[in-house]
């Protein structure tokens, strides 16, 4: 073999071991690869599977908030009055949400919002992970901002507040804030027993942040419960609507009404002049919101002259059939001085309260004494709780001085130097119309007739309800006379106290009543605030609201009119018939 043939040789010999050491090298790698691979697949399924699916779990599996159902509030015949309805809050998640993003655009539109802020707000609060970008929206609107697709937007479902009957039954239900929780009225007294209790749940979320699936239930949310009120929706929408006219028709500065069920001592409606409509907070106004029935204060005037008569005729000290002399009109404590409209003379006790009297029935309180006719005030519920539990009521003022000085003692007589607030005169009232029984006053619907306490006899309240039909048929009441029911009530008309005592010019127009006279249903009060029109007596102003409401009220109660269609003169038939 030739030189040339053995250098050939030996360099094929030593590409071929080249050649093999490289497939080797290769080989050896790759075999070292798969071995990495397969020991990290047994390590990642067997050895850290464990830790592995806490943290997968950690990243995707989320504790959702389950929202409860707020609970029902309707009327007595279970009109829906504050109901909560299923609605989406848009929020977003600031660390995946670019504040450049051109997106955003669109997204401030749809949610009719500021672009500039929203941006702002999404740069300010970067390194957070929630913020509200609108909350408690309609569904659609919700799935118009999530079709934009933007990273870091989120929906999640919440429940918003919404009263069908708006500002008529305002005052008596409430409102609630954004996140449920009663603000007013009985929204805020029965906040507990509405709200429920939230519940919680596993889902299980993709990189958007979106729910793919319920794992499990953790705690079921418990839904809040309902509330039946005594509230009849019809009569209410009735007393709205009368106040409202009266308030503007005499430029009045406010009013109030409320009707009673004489039988129960429910409250069949409850209205206040100005309101507020619950739906839309923005035209809220801070002396709006106060249920004025319960929560204001006033001296009842004239309306207290027939208890101050039970009183009379209570003591055994008086009769029906008796009369006093008001000559000369006027009666003079020191330098105080009482006066009737005109010098009345000899009259009945019965003309002493349909002439409204401050000369007759003062002389009665005289004979009397304070405590008398104080004693009777506080049996009928005046200077203490009614105990319906709404929030923010007012008890008033009921004095009991050590030794009463003959001018406090004729003040008391005819309503002035004490306060009361429109439900307690009405319960007043409610005891003269159902015979002398005083009932616990209910804003909810009772299913049985409660117990009552028996504080005057029923002769005495006879012969009282007998003055009041009096005064509806020929004294200041006439313009209270509903229809052809027969009705009975008295007058009232007080000056208003402002910053610096009694205003000269300012006046309450007030009307208490009941009916039917004879066998009555409801008892209303109507009391009207500064009117300006002109006409600020009671009998000019709170009667006809009276009227108006009574006869309709009566006839959607289906009481049976008493008095002839037509007759020329109102003769009474078949009184205290029911339908």
């Amino acid at each position: 073999m030739s030189n040339q043939e053995s250098a050939r040789t030996l360099s094929q010999r030593v590409a071929a071991g080249l050649k093999a050491w490289r497939f080797g090298s290769v080989l050896g790698v790759f075999l070292v690869v798969v071995l990495a691979l397969g020991w990290r697949l047994v390590d990642l399924h067997v050895v850290d599977n464990d830790f592995l699916r806490k943290q997968g779990d950690v990243r995707t599996i989320r504790v959702e908030t389950i929202d409860a159902h707020r609970g029902v509030v309707t009327d007595r015949y279970g009109e829906p009055l504050a109901v909560s309805t299923p609605v989406q809050t848009l929020w977003a998640n600031p660390s995946e949400t670019d504040p450049a993003e051109p997106r955003l655009t669109n997204l401030a539109r749809v949610l009719d919002i500021s672009e500039a802020r929203l941006r702002e707000r999404l740069a300010t609060y970067a390194g957070r992970e929630f913020i509200y970008l609108r909350r408690k929206v309609q569904p659609g609107l919700a799935a118009k901002a999530m079709e934009l697709d933007i990273p870091g937007i989120y929906t999640r479902q919440e429940y918003r507040r919404y009263y069908p009957a708006g500002e008529v039954t305002s005052h008596v239900v409430g409102f609630t804030n954004i996140d449920e929780r009663g603000q007013e009225g009985l929204e805020l007294a029965y906040n507990d027993w509405l709200s429920g209790e939230s519940g919680r749940k596993r889902v299980l979320k993709d990189n958007r942040g979106r729910i793919i699936k319920d794992l499990a239930l953790i705690r079921d949310a418990a839904p809040g419960h309902n509330l039946e009120l005594s509230i009849d929706l019809r009569l209410q929408y009735l007393a709205y609507r009368e106040l409202k006219a009266v308030v503007s028709s005499h430029k009045a500065r406010g009013g109030t009404l409320v009707m009673l069920d004489v039988e129960t001592g429910e409250v069949l409606a409850m209205v206040n002049q100005g309101s507020y409509n619950p739906n839309d907070r923005s035209q809220f106004a801070s002396e709006n919101l106060r249920n004025k029935a319960i929560t204001d204060l006033f001296e009842p005037g004239s309306t207290m002259k027939p208890i101050s008569m039970a009183a009379a005729l209570e003591s055994g000290q008086y009769t029906a059939n008796e009369t006093i002399d008001t000559s000369p009109g006027y009666r003079r404590f020191g330098r105080f001085t009482i006066r009737d409209y005109r010098n009345y003379g000899v009259i009945s006790l019965t003309d002493i309260i349909v002439k409204s009297s401050n000369v007759g029935i003062s002389k009665i309180a005289t004979e009397l004494g304070g405590d008398t006719i104080r004693n009777l005030y506080a049996r009928l519920g005046f200077g203490q709780p009614t105990g319906i539990g709404f929030p923010g009521e007012a008890v008033g003022v009921l004095p009991a001085p050590p030794k009463w000085r003959p001018s406090e003692e004729a003040t008391l007589s005819y309503g002035y130097g004490m306060s009361v607030n429109a439900l307690q005169l009405a319960q007043a009232y409610m005891v003269i119309a159902n015979g002398g029984v005083r009932y616990p006053l209910s804003l909810m619907k009772l299913n049985e007739k409660p117990v009552g306490e028996r504080v005057l006899s029923e002769r005495v309240t006879s012969d009282v309800r007998a003055m009041l039909g009096e005064v509806v048929s020929r004294g200041s009441g006439k313009r209270a006379q509903p229809g052809f029911y027969s009705a009975g009530g008295k007058t009232g008309t007080v000056h208003l106290v402002g910053a610096q005592g009694y205003e000269d010019s300012q006046y309450k127009a007030i009307f208490a009543g009941m009916a039917p006279i004879d066998n009555p249903r409801i008892v209303t009060v109507v009391a009207v605030d500064a009117p300006q029109s002109g006409e600020y007596y009671g009998g000019e102003v709170a009667a006809p609201v009276f009227s108006r409401v009574m006869s309709d009220a009566l006839r959607l109660l289906n009481v049976k009119p008493e008095l002839e269609v037509g007759a020329t003169s109102r003769q009474p038939v078949n009184i205290g018939a029911r339908g």
